[in-house]
């Protein structure tokens, strides 16, 4: 008979083989930690949505057609390209902002504003009619 150490051992590093009942034991106690363990345990997902309020996005300036607003970088997935960027904040504006729900604006620029840690807090975005 195996020794209490040398069970624990082979469980850990996987070694029991493939169809024997220590391996099938194994893997059903995988699928009973996962599909059992309540969500709460798991609160590392960071916080990304539309804002929940205007205070998220802030008209700083308009000058005829053109109007330059901030925008909360909370509002806004990590982004991977500028393109993707645009279309988020486009989105983000539209739906925060009720002078421009229908869309019919192009974005300028977009000025990311950082901390004194260097992390983006808000983009500064200028939006032509």
């Amino acid at each position: 008979m195996a020794g209490l150490g040398q069970i624990l051992s082979r469980t850990f590093f996987w070694s029991y083989e493939r169809g024997s009942w220590q391996y099938d034991i194994a893997v059903i106690l995988i699928l009973v930690f996962v599909l059992l363990t309540p969500r709460g345990w798991f609160r590392d997902q960071p916080q990304v949505g539309l804002p929940a309020n205007t205070s998220q996005v802030e008209l700083l300036s308009k000058e005829g057609e053109k109007e330059v607003y901030r925008v909360d970088a909370r509002v806004l997935a990590p982004p991977e390209r500028t393109p993707a960027l645009q279309n988020d904040l486009h989105n983000a504006l539209q739906k925060a902002t009720p002078d421009l729900h229908d869309g019919r604006f192009s974005i300028g620029t977009i000025e990311p504003q950082r901390d004194e840690k260097g992390n983006v807090v808000a983009y500064e975005v200028t939006i032509r009619h």
